[in-house]
């Protein structure tokens, strides 16, 4: 499977020695590496019955090369780790590679090697390489009080449309497929990461948790408040607030603003400016970094959840 992975679709990254040796090399240019690891494991993160192998494999590398443009590097390979049962068919685990080294290309990286054994589920980690280009990295630690909060990419998708998953609403109409596909293959913004850093991010974080949950890091790590306004998150171009409110009607009339505020999985990007940064049109300005602690939404605390919580029963 991974040695299928790397000949169908080589990438764009340096690779010295490749696929088909006891271990790969990987040219550094700029002499430091980013690194990031995440795991996929059926039923938890994915579902077979909703999701095609394609997509499976693409969301398993998406994860993994948003965190990588998160620290504001450009993604160069890949290496996965699948374990499944015998019972799978060589069909569906050669379309799950497919899908993993299109959204490896895609972002301009290869995959470069990895390992397969046998599971009574489906379980792929992937670790994801970087490089920052002469950058210095942005980390969660560099926002100040006074910087902006920006962010690149959607919320809410793909928590809609793993709302709409769960209630059985596979073909929701209306135009809401766009929701469920959300869920299935996440869209991030990669080259967002190295702009933001080319623009002086103080900070940067990839939204897969939920965005109170993941700004919450920030603020820890930076030891200051980070406050959003709902109306800058509700509009175009961060949300379709249309669609949500349709979903949400199908799902019996509940509010759909937790999707945008907890909901993660979409992985856009959020990154903290300098005041009076001239950001490009991708970047929508939802909030602003002051004294203090946590995350504040429209002057309040968030009570209810604020994202994803691994060991949450």
């Amino acid at each position: 499977m991974i040695a299928a992975i790397g000949e169908r679709f080589p990438g764009r990254a340096e690779l010295i020695v490749g696929i088909g040796d006891d271990a790969a090399v990987v040219r550094a240019a700029d002499g430091r590496v980013v690194a990031t690891t995440d795991m996929l494991i059926e039923g938890r993160h994915f579902r077979r019955e909703w999701s095609s192998a394609r997509d499976i494999g693409g969301k398993a590398a998406a994860r993994n090369l948003a965190d990588i443009a998160a620290m504001g590097a450009s993604p160069t390979a890949l290496l996965v780790s699948f374990a499944g049962p015998g019972t799978l068919e060589v069909a569906w685990v050669l379309e799950l590679a497919e899908g993993i080294a299109e959204e490896s290309a895609a972002a301009g990286a290869s995959v470069a090697g990895g390992d397969t054994s046998s599971a009574d589920l489906v379980m792929l980690a992937v670790t994801a390489l970087g490089d920052l280009g002469g950058r210095a990295p942005v980390t969660r630690r560099g926002a100040r009080p006074g910087d902006v909060v920006a962010l690149a990419g959607a919320l809410g998708r793909a928590a809609a449309g793993l709302a709409l998953l769960s209630a059985g609403l596979t073909a929701p109409g209306t135009g809401l497929e766009y929701l469920i596909r959300a869920h299935q293959r996440p869209d991030p913004p990669y080259d967002a990461g190295p702009q933001a850093a080319s623009l002086g991010a103080t900070s940067m974080i990839d939204i897969s948790d939920g965005l109170i949950a993941d700004l919450g890091h920030v603020a820890a790590g930076s030891e200051v408040r980070m406050e959003v306004e709902s109306a800058l998150l509700t509009a175009e171009p961060v949300v379709r607030p249309g669609s949500l409110a349709r979903a949400a009607a199908l799902l019996g009339g509940i509010d759909w603003l937790p999707w945008v505020l907890a909901g993660g999985d979409d992985h856009a990007l959020a990154a903290t400016f300098p005041p009076g940064t001239a950001l490009p049109g991708r970047w929508t300005i939802i909030g602003k970094v002051s004294r203090g602690d946590g995350v504040l939404v429209d002057g309040r605390r968030w009570n209810d959840a604020g994202g994803w919580d691994h060991f949450r029963t």
